[in-house]
């Protein structure tokens, strides 16, 4: 199951405050760029939401996150649909990796390398002492500023003419420069210990970093093709020569260097890989089946193509490839997952029960599957099923706190059943997690007045209100 989401209040209020840091430093927009671009290219992308591809990614980070000593930080992964080579975190909880990383890379020991990577930055606290390294540059950025300012306004009344305000002009540009390339010097720094720290993880589980060392020869070699010269003072990370050379040192040490992936996650790296490539190009099927032509008969090809064949020649046709599948791996769940999501989005919400069923009942910790059954059962406006989607979508959001979704359908669920309050709360709760405060804020009051002070669902009201009223505080000043 593959859809694009949105992000939740919590993120909006953290990015928030970082586009008010770099507003107030803006002589120092490079340096402010490089807290804010990640997280604003993020905000302006969707994410995608998959059972199978998370599992994957969980499995390939829970064993770094251990040697990371991050195990107990239950660190979020997310999907950006993009499909560029990319991955970042934005803070101690977070951690972003674009579909280019999945798809690009050819083993799951090259994007665990890149996982290891970024577990470095968050076990090195990098980007809040990198927001500390601003901060104290800040009253040197101000310094600068009065002194080019002053520069200009003393030409202006003493009438010496352009010269003078050109040489303010120079103070500025030139303290901010400095300023900039100092904090460019401090994430290079950071980038390199990053590195080395991935690697020490990588070691510590017993797994190669040669997957890390092809990864970031790609990118040397993408860098140095593109351009003539690379003015190495003003750049983020460090040089690709010496970046590689250090990797290869550390990584050709390790006694693990020749360690490879177990022919078992290979075959789930090529599953998900096989996935994002014809869900994110599900409108250039051309390009799908070149790269999964017929004469491919692997699973993951005819995956693949399995799922093409949903946007180009309908449901059945699809059905049919997944089907075949099932027949070979039945106790595969994402199979049944994605047949009754077909079914399902084709209108067919009865056929689409079994299958979502059997999905759960083989992967009962996935809570996506269990609001799409939820969907499923609510679909049929049975009182009965209605009743059962209520006890799936309350067992969902154990899991899936924050699912706009399965709020949305909660809500639907309790009102056929007239369960109002209930339904209000639900409503509250999607559309808090939505980013629509206003509505969010109506539906809590409405629903607060029905329920016992103190109790459960009163709580849960009192906190969205008390949640909104915070959030609007914030953006106020």
């Amino acid at each position: 199951m593959v859809r694009a989401q949105v992000f939740h209040p919590s993120y909006r209020r953290a990015w928030y405050a970082a586009f008010r840091t770099g507003r107030r430093f803006f002589a120092l927009c490079l340096a402010a760029a490089l807290l804010i671009t990640q997280t604003a290219a993020v905000q302006a992308a969707s994410l995608i939401r998959d059972s199978e591809i998370e599992a994957l990614l969980n499995d390939y980070a829970r064993p770094i996150f251990k040697a990371a000593g991050l195990g107990s930080q239950n660190i979020n992964i997310h999907i950006v649909n993009d499909k560029s080579f990319n991955a970042f975190v934005i803070d101690g909880q977070n951690m972003f990796i674009h579909v280019g990383a999945i798809t690009k890379s050819e083993t799951p020991n090259q994007l665990i390398g890149v996982i290891a990577h970024e577990a470095g930055h968050i076990a090195g606290g990098h980007l809040a002492r990198l927001k500390v390294q601003i901060s104290r540059m800040q009253s040197a950025a101000l310094i600068m500023n009065l002194i080019g300012i002053g520069a200009m306004v003393g030409g202006a009344v003493s009438g010496g003419g352009n010269d003078v305000g050109e040489a303010g002009a120079a103070v500025l540009y030139g303290g901010t420069s400095i300023i900039q390339r100092s904090l460019l010097s401090y994430r290079r720094a950071e980038e390199s210990a990053a590195d080395q720290a991935g690697v020490s993880y990588l070691n510590h589980t017993r797994q190669s970093a040669q997957g890390m060392l092809q990864t970031f020869r790609h990118f040397a070699d993408q860098s140095l093709g593109s351009v003539n010269y690379i003015d190495p003072y003003i750049q983020s990370h460090p040089m690709p020569q010496a970046r590689i050379a250090q990797l290869q040192h550390l990584a050709e040490r390790s006694p693990y260097f020749n360690e490879k992936d177990s022919p078992q996650l290979q075959f789930r790296h090529d599953m998900v890989r096989a996935k994002l490539e014809a869900f994110t190009n599900k409108n250039n099927a051309q390009y799908v089946m070149r790269k999964y032509p017929e004469s491919d008969r692997t699973l993951p090809a005819r995956y693949a193509r399995a799922i093409v064949r949903n946007f180009t020649s309908g449901t059945p046709a699809a059905v049919k490839e997944l089907d075949a599948l099932i027949a070979e791996q039945p106790d595969n769940p994402y199979f049944h997952e994605l047949k009754g999501q077909f079914l399902l989005e084709s209108g067919k919400a009865g056929a689409a029960i079994p299958p979502l069923r059997q999905a759960v009942k083989l992967a009962p910790s996935a809570g996506l599957m269990r609001v799409m059954l939820g969907q499923a059962l609510i679909a049929r406006n049975d009182p009965a099923l209605t009743k059962e989607a209520i006890g799936q979508l309350q067992k969902a959001l154990l899991k899936e706190k924050q699912s706009v979704v399965g709020y949305r359908q909660l809500a639907i669920a309790y009102g056929r059943l007239n369960r109002i309050p209930e339904a209000q709360l639900a409503s509250a709760q999607g559309f808090f997690f939505e980013g629509n405060a206003d509505f969010a804020k109506v539906h809590a009051e409405r629903a607060i007045r029905a329920f016992p002070e103190g109790s459960p669902n009163w709580v849960k009201a009192n906190d969205i209100i008390r949640d909104v009223e915070t959030y609007k505080s914030i953006a106020k000043k």
